[in-house]
């Protein structure tokens, strides 16, 4: 009887295109972007309305001062949080969702139906 020791199997090759990507394809960078650290969960806690600093250091476990503030800063500069400062004294900062930002909500909203699907557990 023959032995398969040491013999390989080459698997065929399958003629199937490549999806290429353009380079600067704007999908791939807001999917990097929401797929950062706290990015897409920030999101979802403003989806409730706007929040404090202190507050969304509460709904996220884990998350330092300081990063939460550079996740907010970057958030604002592409548009998506607005930052409000109040006139009176003690002066209260809080954030909320811009118009471009409660434009991904559905989205957010359609991933949280998928994640909670049985199967996914």
């Amino acid at each position: 009887m023959a032995s398969s020791v040491g013999t390989s199997h080459a698997l065929p090759e399958l003629d199937v295109p490549a999806r290429v990507l353009p380079v600067d394809c704007p999908v791939e960078d807001w999917l990097q972007f929401l797929g950062h650290r706290w990015n897409a969960l920030l999101l979802w806690h403003l989806n409730v309305g706007e929040l404090r600093h202190g507050e969304l250091m509460a709904a996220l476990p884990g998350v330092t001062a300081k990063v939460l503030s550079e996740r907010l800063t970057q958030m604002e500069r592409r548009g998506l949080v607005v930052r409000r400062t109040s006139a009176g004294f003690p002066r209260v900062v809080s954030y909320g969702l811009t118009a471009q930002a409660r434009a991904l909500v559905p989205v957010l909203d359609a991933l949280e139906l998928w994640a909670k699907q049985p199967d996914r557990a």
